[in-house]
C-alpha cells in the first residue's frame, strides 16, 4: 500500500505538537543530582581481590587502554611433602578514560567478577594525562556499584553462594570443635542427680547387715 502523501509531516507535526504541550522542567545540576538508570554506563569499578592478572580485559580491550603490572611470588606448599606454587601478584591497575570508549568489554569478559559499571560519572579533569586513573580510585568507585537485581524467588542457589556458605558453615563448625575439645566433661551442677550407672552409691549400700 503506498503511503499517504504528507503523512511523514503529520507525524512530525504531532510530535512537536506533544512536545510544545509538556511542561519544561530543568534540573539544578550540580545541586540536584540527576536519577540515572541502574545499569548506567559511568565509570568502571576494580574488585581488586577477584583479579588474578590473568590479562584478559587488557587484550580484548579495543583501545589498548588498561595497563597491568604484576610480579610472580612463591607459596609454600599447602600440606607436607608438596610442592611449591607460584601466583601473580597484581602490582598495577589502570584505566585511560581518555581512550576509553564504555564498551564493556573489558566486563564482559573478566572470568573472575573483578570489573564493575559504576554509574559514577563526575571525574572530569582539567588536564588529560590525569583521567588515567590507578587502581585506588578504580576501587573507589567499586563501592558505589549497585545491588545486582534480585534472583527469581524459585531460581536455584548460585554455586559461588553455595559454596560460600558450606565453607562458613564449616569454619563455624571447626572452631566450636576448638572450643570444646574432645573428651573434655562438663562438671555436673551442684545438686544434681547423677546418672543411671554413674559413680554415685550403690542402691543397697548403706544397709543393714
Amino acid at each position: 500500500m503506498a503511503p499517504i502523501p504528507g503523512s511523514g509531516l503529520a507525524k512530525g507535526l504531532a510530535v512537536t505538537l506533544r512536545t510544545m504541550t509538556k511542561k519544561t522542567v530543568t534540573q539544578q545540576y550540580p545541586d540536584v543530582l540527576p536519577e540515572l538508570p541502574p545499569r548506567t554506563r559511568g565509570v568502571i569499578g576494580l574488585f581488586e581481590e577477584n583479579c588474578t592478572v590473568c590479562m584478559l580485559c587488557a587484550r580484548e580491550c579495543p583501545d589498548w587502554c588498561i595497563y597491568i603490572d604484576s610480579h610472580k611470588e612463591t607459596m609454600p606448599a599447602a600440606a607436607p611433602g608438596g610442592r611449591e606454587r607460584s601466583r601473580n601478584v597484581l602490582d598495577r591497575f589502570a584505566i585511560d578514560f581518555s581512550l576509553c570508549m564504555y564498551c564493556g568489554i573489558c566486563i564482559e569478559v573478566c572470568p573472575f567478577d573483578a570489573l564493575f559499571w559504576s554509574p559514577e560519572f563526575e571525574y572530569a579533569e582539567t588536564d588529560i594525562h590525569e583521567l588515567t586513573h590507578e587502581r585506588d580510585k578504580l576501587r573507589e568507585w567499586m563501592w558505589t556499584v549497585p545491588a545486582p537485581p534480585a534472583l527469581d524467588p524459585g531460581a536455584e542457589e548460585p554455586k559461588e553462594i553455595a559454596a560460600a556458605r558450606k565453607a562458613a558453615e564449616k569454619l563455624a563448625a571447626e572452631q566450636l570443635a576448638a572450643e570444646e575439645p574432645a573428651g573434655e566433661a562438663t562438671p555436673p551442677a551442684p545438686g544434681a542427680t547423677p546418672p543411671a550407672g554413674g559413680s554415685g552409691p550403690a542402691s543397697g549400700e548403706g544397709g543393714s547387715a
